[in-house]
């Protein structure tokens, strides 16, 4: 996979703590019935600066940041383009889409979505056979835009975690292949290890150009990453 050339940061990370660049963090108590587990993610979330920031800008999720990154340097959401959107719980890519112009936004999740209108969403499991005919009756038209920050329930087994992630890729992009307008693009969370390699070899199959991004709004210990194709279609499909 090939390292993209050093760019301008487009989305300046947020910062917090006063005007001497200290970091005024912000410490959790413990109390009776909270683990030590829970305090930590709580600690976490009231000192992570892109959570803060997506509080401020009504966004639902600090993932809004991860796209607008994304979209900023591959310029893909522009007006009038339909969007997919698989994993779209609590709706923040959503948000996303809709601000930057899309016409028409269907999202899929699980769990429960609050409406994002005009967007559509669909409270259903991706994988269920009828679910990828209902998206497309409900995005009116071929999609231009798959978009995927599907994850699995994870079990603790590093090994079992990655290839539950890559088999939901592996189902996202099948979903693309089948349904994505010719020049569109997909968008599809991955994580770092050697299935992934097989997921952009049969990427570079169907789409003109293939790029991973690790966005400043992921979290630096996390081994997560965003696969990005483009143009697909333009680069017919090998043997």
């Amino acid at each position: 996979m090939s390292e993209d050339p050093p760019r301008k940061r487009l989305v300046r990370a947020p910062t917090r703590g006063g005007d001497d660049g200290r970091n005024d963090a912000v410490r959790v108590r413990m109390k009776k019935g909270r683990t030590p587990s829970s305090k930590a993610w709580l600690e976490r979330q009231l000192n992570d600066d892109f959570v803060q920031a997506a509080k401020a800008k009504g966004y639902r999720s600090r993932a809004a940041f991860k796209l607008a990154e994304i979209d900023e340097r591959f310029h893909l959401l522009k007006p009038g383009v339909r969007v997919v959107d698989l994993g779209c719980a609590p709706g923040g890519w959503i948000q996303i889409a809709i601000e930057r112009g899309a016409s028409a936004v269907v999202g899929v999740d699980l769990l429960h979505v609050d409406p994002l209108p005009p967007a559509r969403i669909l409270e259903m499991d991706f994988t269920d056979p009828a679910c990828g005919d209902m998206l497309i009756d409900q995005l009116g038209g071929t999609p231009d835009i798959i978009l995927s920050d599907m994850a699995p329930n994870t079990t603790g087994h590093r090994t079992t975690d990655h290839l539950r992630i890559i088999g939901l890729v592996e189902q996202a992009l099948d979903f693309a292949i089948q349904t994505l307008k010719p020049g569109g693009a997909f968008v599809t969370k991955a994580f770092q290890g050697g299935e992934t390699a097989e997921v952009v070899a049969r990427l570079k199959r169907h789409f003109a150009s293939v790029r991973h991004v690790k966005p400043k709004a992921s979290r630096p210990e996390s081994s997560e990453l965003y696969l990005v194709a483009t143009g697909y279609g333009r680069k017919p499909a090998k043997p």
